[in-house]
């Protein structure tokens, strides 16, 4: 693949939705229903846990459920925050005043390879440790009080939880990446409740549910003072991680570990048991089957993977998207914002992060293929979703059209016919979100 035009991107208008989002709120079972959820948890946040329950569905998924009819100004605000139902790109003034933009990498200041400093951090965090680095240096710098992101669930270590990390201990005990249902954002409002400087660092989908929160509290851009975020494959459902136990003969409550990656790079999927058992399969067995991914239908129309509206986004970086072998810990290092970028270079004054060498669009398009080849399919498949009647997001501001046309013309349709008939079939959308073991009508 050859490099990509560095421009410019032309401001599309928005891709709305049949009917338009706008004119009536979609209830928490038809943002479900139709595919749209991810499972922040920002909606729970928004109608208080006395409405909203977030369940662990049978699908593996963490979904909503209302215990009461939510009424319709509730409604109007979970829809204008939630990520599945408007998905907003970085704002024109932050496109013009960029170093440099890109049509599907989008703002950009500052474009490198690097990790973490501090090799302890680098060995047990995913793929370079720059995230955790990040965070434990705004800690440690007293830029803010405490950061916000998800760790293994203590009890339950298949499962993912949010925390509040006030030291560097803390963050690192988060490190490693998480693949499977994560509610960062399910007491949010909580989080600002406590009026301190905080940094956030999560999914890009958690990220634009917190920008468009930040248009309807100004809460969010007063105490939130850094989004950090990685460039994300898709989010799994928790089946994933429980065809690996089906491996070894294995039920959820023997675990004590269950480390995804990690501990090199990528590092093993490496289990360990209550009675003292330790099993482990490389990153390539893992995923080794593409039809068994179990990514999330949200995830599949996700026009924003890579963070555009976070201050530093961070990625893998193995050709062509995957490992042969454990490599360097090595991460690309995005740098969208100028607040990301004053971070970024004291984070390097003072060692929390070192650089290998300058990197480029056309470098991250290689590492990051499939990135591209997803953005450059979203809007075809949005409007096939269209076509069959169904849907879709409220999206503006993320030049999908632009990306499109870098498409032939045969391509386009036929990522429009495909989205057209899966939606036919019913496989862009959900089954309604029960809790696990019960019946549909207790729910």
């Amino acid at each position: 693949m050859g490099p990509i035009e560095t421009r410019q991107s032309q401001r599309t208008p928005p891709l709305q939705g049949t009917p338009p989002l706008s004119s009536e709120p979609l209830t928490l079972g038809e943002i479900v229903e139709n595919g749209f959820c991810i499972g922040c948890g920002l909606c729970r946040s928004i109608a208080g846990a006395g409405d909203v329950d977030i369940v662990m569905t049978p699908e593996g998924r963490e979904r909503p459920v209302a215990l009461r009819a939510l009424d319709k100004p509730t409604l109007a605000r979970i829809n204008a925050v939630c990520p599945g139902t408007r998905i907003a790109g970085p704002p024109a003034t932050q496109m013009k005043e960029a170093t440099l933009t890109d049509t599907v990498w989008g703002p950009v200041e500052r474009l490198v390879l690097g990790s973490a400093g501090n090799p302890t951090v680098r060995f047990v965090g995913s793929g370079g440790g720059t995230l955790t680095a990040l965070g434990q240096f705004l800690l440690n710098s007293g830029r803010v009080k405490f950061v916000l992101h998800v760790v293994a669930s203590p009890s339950m270590p298949m499962r993912t939880e949010r925390r509040l990390s006030f030291d560097a201990v803390s963050v690192l005990e988060g490190a490693g990446s998480r693949y499977g249902p994560a509610a960062t954002l399910v007491d949010f409002n909580a989080v600002l409740d406590r009026g301190e400087p905080f940094a956030l660092i999560a999914k890009p989908c958690d990220i634009t549910a917190v920008r468009n929160l930040a248009r309807l509290d100004p809460r969010v851009d007063e105490y939130m003072r850094y989004a950090l975020t990685f460039v994300c494959g898709g989010a799994s459902d928790l089946s994933k991680s429980e065809q690996v136990l089906q491996r070894f003969g294995l039920s959820e409550d023997e675990l004590t570990l269950f480390r995804y990656r990690g501990h090199g790079n990528p590092g093993l999927n490496r289990i360990e048991t209550r009675d003292g058992r330790g099993f482990e399969i490389s990153y390539r067995q893992l995923w080794e089957d593409e039809d068994k991914w179990m990514i999330q239908p949200r995830c599949k129309i996700c026009p924003d993977a890579i963070g555009q509206v976070a201050d530093i986004a961070v990625s893998d970086a193995w050709l062509n998207g995957g490992p042969a072998v454990e490599d360097e810990s090595l991460n690309g290092i995005i740098v969208r914002t100028k607040r990301g970028l004053e971070l970024f270079d004291a984070a390097v004054g003072a060692g929390a992060l070192q650089i290998k060498r300058e990197s480029s669009i056309a470098e991250i398009s290689e590492l990051q293929s499939h990135q591209v080849r997803k953005r450059r399919a979203v809007w075809a498949r949005l409007k096939g979703m269209a076509i069959a009647g169904k849907p879709v997001p409220f999206i503006s501001d993320l030049a999908l059209r632009d990306c499109a046309a870098q498409n032939s013309l045969a391509e386009n349709l036929a990522e429009g016919r495909g989205a057209r008939d899966r939606a036919r079939r019913g496989r862009l959308g959900e089954p309604p979100a029960v809790p696990r073991g019960a019946v549909l009508g207790d729910a």
